[in-house]
C-alpha cells in the first residue's frame, strides 16, 4: 500500500470534511411549537438566531407555557441542524470502514 497515496487521501478528506462543517455552520434551521406560536431559528453550530413569539399568547399567567413552548422550539431546530450534519458528514465517510464515523 503506498503511504503518500493514503496520506493524499487523507489530506483530500479533512479539506472535504473542513468544507462541509463550514456549509452547515452557515446554514439555518427553523421549528415552530404551539401551533407556529412559537417560532425558533438555530444555524448548524447550535446557535440560536432568531426567536419570533406570536403577541396572541402573551397573558398574565402563562409565562410558564410560553417558556416551555420556547424551549421546544429551540430544541427542535437544533436538532433539525445537529441530525443533517451527523447526515452530511456520513455520507463523506461511507465506505472508508472508519469505526465510530
Amino acid at each position: 500500500m503506498n503511504v503518500m497515496k493514503m496520506m493524499k487521501q487523507a489530506q483530500e478528506l479533512q479539506a472535504k470534511a473542513a468544507k462541509i462543517q463550514a456549509e452547515l455552520a452557515a446554514r439555518e434551521y427553523s421549528a415552530e411549537a404551539g401551533g407556529g406560536t412559537v417560532k425558533a431559528v438555530a444555524n448548524g453550530e447550535g446557535s440560536l438566531i432568531s426567536l419570533k413569539i406570536d403577541p396572541s399568547i402573551v397573558k398574565e399567567g402563562e409565562a410558564e407555557m410560553i417558556e416551555d413552548l420556547v424551549v421546544t422550539a429551540i430544541r427542535e431546530a437544533v436538532e433539525k441542524g445537529k441530525t443533517e450534519a451527523q447526515a452530511e458528514m456520513g455520507k463523506l465517510t461511507a465506505g472508508l470502514g472508519l469505526p465510530g464515523l
